[in-house]
């Protein structure tokens, strides 16, 4: 699959799972060191937010709506995912005055799982993943240019469609 970045286009390393299939399971670490695991998550619907870099302005603007419809809706996960070191996702984090679930994916497993890794800008693509307590696919959105924010109002219709 191609994507673009700022109009030049990109190669995804690998297959992207679709709307329909069960979810690849991945395990990554989150700020206070914990293991995160999607198959852990079951008991409630989870929105995955992947961004490419925290310390870019459309990656923030994604990162803070999320947050902010993080606080809004009850019985959802909702986890953001970036290759961005956990230093640089905790200070973005206390500048911001963001507290969410943010997943570290510095080895790009989840990336390369996922078939988001654009290894000529070593980033990962810019998505939404929906995923039903039953770790089904409900709702995928691969950002087909990543320089834009992707369809929140489509992405947060389909959790709260789930609940």
């Amino acid at each position: 699959m191609k994507v673009t970045l700022k109009g030049k286009p990109l190669e995804l390393a690998g297959d992207q799972p679709k709307v329909g299939a069960k979810a690849p399971d991945f395990s990554l670490v989150n700020l206070n060191k914990q293991i995160i695991q999607l198959s852990d998550l079951s008991d409630k619907p989870v929105i995955i937010s992947v961004v490419p870099n925290i310390n870019t302005s459309v990656c923030q603007l994604q990162t803070k709506r999320f947050n902010q419809e993080a606080a809004q809706i009850d019985g959802v996960h909702f986890l953001t995912i970036s290759n961005n070191t956990k230093e640089e996702q905790e200070s973005w984090c206390a500048a911001e005055g963001v507290d969410m679930e943010m997943l570290h994916d510095t080895e790009l497993k989840f990336g390369k799982l996922y078939g988001l890794y654009m290894p000529e800008v070593e980033l990962l693509a810019r998505a939404i993943f929906v995923i039903d307590k039953k770790m089904n696919i409900v709702y995928e959105e691969i950002v087909p240019e990543i320089a834009t924010e992707p369809n929140y109002e489509e992405a947060l219709a389909a959790v709260k469609a789930l609940n």
